[in-house]
């Protein structure tokens, strides 16, 4: 049993500083408690408790490239981040995209016992965007997030029989990756500012745009449910938001470090900096920030990004794109929000919760709900010097962060405790 005193915790009715009594895997009091009955009793006065934090957008590299992450390695970094549930995208090798390998993979998931990890579904087979991967067999298997992440699906054509399909299936969510390649395919970070000064190939927004645009229509068309990940530009934002104003059933993520930088931060060409979408002017970062807040943009996914030193210690052009963020992700959206619990919570958990159909999580304490919880210090400083991921590439290594979670409690076990 565990007894959590004097903490602010997020309640359906609103946000009450109370006490909050875990038995077993499930929350079994809200109040006041009389006796402890030798329980393990944790003080968190001055933090904030709620459901777990829940990533739509992880890479773990296993199968295929398990010297990046793996699934031990990336579940450690996401209960340090307080963590209780990830997406994992499909773009592994072999990549997911069958029945078969998507039942192996929920297979996997299941010796992890310090978070709930289940992996989307590729759209295309092999991801090469030629023909549909076997979406049917898929969902069968348990899958409702379907996406080619790292590529948007080329051609309108099958993009639209594609949402065709998955229209038909409860809870099936296509989620795109918006980038047009034919716009993009030399660049290395934004086209602007930076782009010219260094003299690299730049990433127009415009091939964020076009894709929104498209993806949206076909939607419309063909009552899919679509999820935009990874929003990154101005564009886009106003996009969404005029959809969402028409009618159009539609959610969008923005990543921590697309709230936190744009590409004035690339002045030495950082190759810790460079991901896809890249980072945007300040104009754009106000803009996603501003739509965050609002809830144009309903989540933020971290696109946790692992790569080994030895890839990142190159030039920039040759770099990998992507940034880790799982350990980082509580603090820097507590600074883009501000001192807003129920929006903390909301964009961290159970908007990506409804999003993911992923019903254990994202569920503000009460009495009998999945004890799927994180307390997290909203006034805690901290450097972060090292991670629980294989991984280091974070423009945040060794800077100082506002905000830290103080323990991750997973069906009803605490997996991460930080101070207590």
């Amino acid at each position: 049993m565990i007894v959590i005193e004097n903490a602010k915790v997020l309640l359906a009715t609103g946000i009450e500083e109370t006490t909050v009594v875990v038995d077993g895997d499930i929350v079994a009091s809200i109040g006041p408690v009389v006796t402890h009955n030798g329980a393990r009793v944790i003080d968190a006065a001055g933090a904030w408790l709620g459901p777990g934090l829940v990533d739509l957008h992880v890479h773990l590299r296993e199968p295929g490239q398990t010297w990046k992450e793996d699934l031990d390695t990336g579940a450690a970094a996401a209960a340090a981040g307080g963590f209780t549930a990830l997406v994992a995208m499909p773009n592994t090798q072999p990549p997911t995209d069958t029945g078969a390998r998507a039942a192996a993979a929920r297979e996997r998931a299941a010796e992890i016992d310090t978070v709930d990890v289940v992996t989307a579904g590729a759209l295309t087979r092999g991801r090469a965007g030629a023909e549909m991967a076997e979406l049917h067999a898929m969902y069968e298997a348990g899958t409702r997030v379907f996406t080619d992440d790292g590529d948007a699906v080329p051609g309108a054509g099958l993009l639209r029989q594609i949402m065709i399909e998955l229209a038909g299936l409860p809870g099936a969510v296509v989620a795109e990756h918006a980038e047009e390649r034919e716009l993009t395919a030399a660049g290395h970070l934004n086209e602007g500012a930076m782009s010219a000064l260094h003299g690299v190939a730049g990433l127009p927004s415009a091939a964020e745009d076009v894709i929104v645009a498209r993806d949206l229509v076909l939607a419309a068309d063909t009552g899919a449910r679509l999820h935009i990940q990874h929003v990154s530009t101005a564009g886009a934002v106003a996009l969404i938001r005029q959809a969402r104003l028409s009618g159009l059933t539609v959610t969008a993520e923005v990543t921590p470090h697309h709230l936190m930088l744009d590409e004035s931060a690339l002045s030495e060409l950082d190759p810790n900096l460079k991901m896809y979408p890249p980072l945007r002017t300040s104009s754009d970062r106000a803009a996603v920030s501003e739509a965050l807040g609002e809830g144009i943009i309903d989540a933020v996914a971290t696109d946790h990004a692992p790569h080994a030193l030895a890839e990142k210690d190159v030039p920039f052009e040759e770099a990998p794109r992507g940034v880790i963020g799982l350990e980082t992700a509580a603090a820097l959206v507590c600074s883009a929000l501000g001192d807003d619990q129920r929006k903390f919570f909301e964009r961290l958990s159970m908007a990506p919760a409804r999003i993911g159909g992923l019903d254990r999580h994202g569920v503000p304490p009460q009495p009998g709900s999945p004890a799927n919880l994180v307390i997290f210090d909203p006034g805690r400083r901290w450097v972060p010097r090292s991670f629980a991921s294989k991984a280091a590439n974070s423009p945040f290594l060794g800077k100082e962060m506002v905000g830290k979670v103080l323990a991750t409690i997973h069906d009803g076990r605490i997996t991460y405790e930080d101070g207590l």
